[in-house]
């Protein structure tokens, strides 16, 4: 049976990062994780709040969950406030699309019931199918994630919709950047024979500190060499593939077939 003995990986996420790495050197993998990026739940931000009370306030007529962690962190912001009751009283009465089978989950989690749910696990089909049902004078809230998705939100406010932009979290760096830079100095040395990334931020900001230390070329290099990326979808893929690197991913987005990729791909 293949396996990883050898093999060094650097896996760049933090959610879910020490179950990754588990299931990696169960596999016989040598790890180098270093976090790109730091998730900041907002359960305090005032903006959030804001956007909650709004919803309630108003009332939505439809839901975009993007993400099941999203989702599910608004809820929880709103149980600190004394406002998850009322809240999910407010979203019964809404229309509830997904991304996918994770906010799918994540909704039917707290007793909802979504209309549907992108076959393909991506925002461009969800905010796709949210123009196709017509959203012209509709009061539409969007539960982001770590960051703005203007081109999905603009396309929406155009069609006619009153948006309402709900973000549970936020992406920034890592307070500590030293074991980034390690890893990419192993990386550009060929001591590193992939990378693993499942989010679209942590693959954009590998970039980014290649940029500033004046090695971005070389990663380029090293990425279209000898360094397999392996994404977990097509979403954290992007920022690699809109520079023409090639990355490998697992049919279903998850965790546990981008391990089975790796071994199938890496091991002896």
């Amino acid at each position: 049976m293949a396996d990883l003995s050898g093999v060094i990986i650097g896996v760049t996420a933090e959610r879910r990062a020490e179950e990754f790495i588990g299931a990696l050197e169960r596999n016989g993998a040598t790890v180098r994780h270093a976090p790109l990026i730091h998730i900041v739940p907002l359960p305090d931000d005032t903006k959030l709040r804001a956007a909650t009370e709004t919803v309630l306030s108003e009332g939505i007529d439809v839901l975009a969950v993007t993400t099941g962690a999203g989702f599910r962190g608004w809820l929880e912001a709103a149980e600190g406030w004394g406002l998850c009751e009322q809240l999910q009283d407010t979203l019964r009465q809404a229309r509830i699309f997904t991304r996918g089978p994770k906010g799918r989950g994540a909704v039917r989690g707290r007793g909802l019931t979504e209309e549907w749910s992108a076959p393909e696990e991506s925002n461009r089909q969800l905010f796709a199918h949210l123009q196709e049902i017509g959203v012209s004078g509709l009061r539409v809230a969007v539960q982001l994630h770590g960051s703005p998705l203007i081109e999905h939100t603009e396309a929406l406010a155009a069609a006619g919709a009153r948006l309402i932009e709900v973000q549970p979290y936020r992406w920034e760096w890592p307070a500590d950047l030293q074991p980034a830079r390690r890893l990419l100095d192993e990386v550009l040395g060929k001591q590193v024979q992939a990378l693993a990334f499942t989010s679209a931020p942590a693959t954009s900001n590998l970039l980014s500190l290649a940029r500033e230390r004046g090695r971005y070329d070389e990663l380029l290099q090293a990425l279209h060499g000898d360094v397999v990326c392996a994404c977990v979808g097509p979403v954290t893929a992007a920022p690699l593939t809109k520079v023409g690197v090639p990355t490998l991913q697992p049919e279903r987005q998850r965790l546990g077939a981008l391990v089975k990729l790796l071994v199938a791909e890496l091991g002896s």
